[in-house]
């Protein structure tokens, strides 16, 4: 299969980045390579670090960026050791980076990687398939009360309580094994009345699942604050989320790093030495335009938030 992965709001996202030809930037969600290679085609003397914890999309990229080699190093690692993979080739600052949150569609359209509801596929999910925990051990190994919490928290699913019990239920015995199984297990968990409303009832449940798998909101919040530190002054964030509960993290990392001094009013001086290190850009998150969602439906849940630092 390719990987076919069309970049969410590209050039939205290149003008966020506002790239300077001797820049030195960062994708830490390289995927497909799509902003990436929008990024480097713009550096003269610059170079671009990109970094993703799926080895296959390294390999694809690779090829894809062949041109523009020598102005890229390939990194297979998660993004949010930023500080130690910056450290290690010797970048103190850089002048813009961006991150695509989320699963890729190759991801999704890539059966055997069991991420999606709509292909029958062994439990899965892995992005790094070098780790060890994967969809199956979550489903057949967690506790109910463990279940239901990450289907709650990472999927918001309203039905989460009834899942859980149902696939403790199932799995006592036999093991769930496929993401059929699993579908038709979250979809007997939904009211005939709205089973279908709102799209497949089993999506919350994969998104919680898979979030748990990969741990896509562990440490977040640190290293958006991290790599915005790493910022030249006038260096941009350029940061893409899928769902709400990424989305908050970034909008409240942001809005920490915007505050200046928070001592109280009475005081005659600061004391707290709290200072503005990034200025907001676009108060209210930008979304795809029409014409975007028209040719590429992965686009319709995202959020673009993007702050320079000052």
């Amino acid at each position: 299969m390719d990987f076919n992965h069309k970049p969410v709001m590209l050039n939205e996202c290149i003008t966020g980045l506002d790239i300077k030809p001797n820049g030195i930037y960062f994708d830490g969600t390289l995927g497909g390579g799509g902003h990436s290679l929008e990024i480097v085609k713009r550096l003269d003397c610059g170079r671009l670090i990109c970094v993703d914890k799926d080895a296959e999309a390294i390999m694809f990229a690779a090829e894809r960026l062949k041109d523009y080699k020598e102005k890229i190093s390939l990194i297979h690692d998660d993004f949010k050791n930023a500080a130690k993979i910056l450290d290690s080739l010797g970048v103190d600052a850089l002048d813009g980076f961006i991150l695509d949150l989320g699963v890729s569609s190759y991801q999704i359209d890539s059966a055997e990687r069991g991420f999606s509801y709509i292909h029958d596929a062994p439990l899965d999910m892995r992005m790094n398939r070098d780790q060890y925990l994967t969809a199956f051990n979550v489903v057949n190994e967690y506790s109910v009360a463990k279940l239901e919490k990450i289907l709650f928290e990472y999927g918001e699913e309203r039905y989460g309580k009834k899942i859980a019990e149902k696939i403790a239920k199932v799995r006592e015995k036999e093991s769930i094994r496929t993401t059929g199984q699993l579908a038709k297990i979250v979809e007997e968990c939904y009211p005939p009345s709205v089973r279908w409303k709102g799209g497949h009832p089993a999506k919350r449940t994969f998104q919680a699942i898979r979030i748990e798998v990969n741990g896509e909101l562990d440490e977040l919040y640190d290293t958006v604050g991290t790599l915005c530190k790493r910022l030249k002054k006038g260096g941009r964030a350029v940061i893409i989320t899928f769902h709400s509960l990424e989305d908050r993290i970034v909008k409240n990392c942001f809005k920490e790093l915007e505050t200046d001094c928070i001592c109280d009013k009475s005081l005659p001086k600061c004391v707290c030495g709290k200072v503005k290190e990034i200025e907001i850009l676009n108060r209210k998150p930008i979304t795809a335009s029409e014409e975007e969602l028209k040719n590429n439906s992965r686009a319709q849940s995202a959020k673009l938030r993007i702050a320079k630092r000052v």
